[in-house]
């Protein structure tokens, strides 16, 4: 179950998290949750969970720092608010902090949800010390050419039905990192946006969640490993 921790940005700031470690003493590879948003959830606690059960050391920081937003409109105001360079400065500082625990065996990915998608990409492009990134259907706001820089692989999920999260966009994506000799793989689900979030019975798809959560297993293990 995972245990509230802090751990320091690279300004000093003091960060909360939820970190949960696998079963066993051996170590093992680490992997940043990065929150939707309605920020350090139950259900983005609850993936940590899962992410420890399936062999990894996971930690969600908490980007909104203590704040629980409890309607949309409260949601929507934090991500507007939440500046997006600090908050990829942060992630990079709980690879770094994931990274000097005795269970992690020192690579790290970043594994992404909505918001937490689109910081994912973005931390793809900037953050350092990456070994590989899974965002789920999030786009960050970065020009296009940016994506030819990537040098990170990673392993994207997108839904059909996702206006916010527009399939296409990935696909665009998709092409300029790999006509930058980057690589990204590209999954699109016949779902709807946030279908991974299995707290929530109206968008939640058990099909597609099960496999998009296999494929990243597969993916975080052969690059973790």
């Amino acid at each position: 179950m995972a245990i509230q921790v802090t751990f320091a940005s690279k300004t000093g700031k003091q960060i909360g998290g939820a970190l949960s470690e696998p079963p066993g003493s051996t170590r093992a590879g680490g992997v940043v949750v990065v929150q939707e948003w309605w920020g350090l959830s139950d259900y983005i606690r609850s993936t940590c969970d899962r992410f420890a059960e399936a062999g990894f050391v996971a930690l969600a920081p908490d980007l909104f720092h203590g704040k629980t937003p409890k309607t949309v409109e409260e949601a929507g105001q934090l991500m507007t608010a939440l500046d997006k360079k600090n908050a990829v400065d942060e992630i990079a500082s709980a690879v770094a902090f994931l990274k000097s625990q005795p269970r992690c065996n020192g690579k790290v990915a970043v594994v992404g949800f909505c918001m937490g998608g689109a910081l994912t990409l973005a931390s793809a492009r900037y953050a350092d010390g990456i070994s590989a990134a899974v965002p789920f259907y999030g786009v960050p706001e970065l020009p296009m050419d940016e994506y030819a820089k990537v040098r990170v692989p990673i392993l994207a999920h997108f839904a059909k039905k996702d206006e916010w999260a527009k399939a296409s966009v990935a696909e665009e994506i998709q092409k300029r990192v790999q006509a930058g000799g980057g690589r990204m793989e590209l999954f699109v689900y016949d779902a709807g946006h946030a279908f991974m979030r299995d707290t929530d019975p109206h968008v939640h798809d058990a099909p597609a969640a099960r496999l998009a959560w296999d494929r990243t297993i597969t993916f975080l293990k052969t690059h973790l490993v």
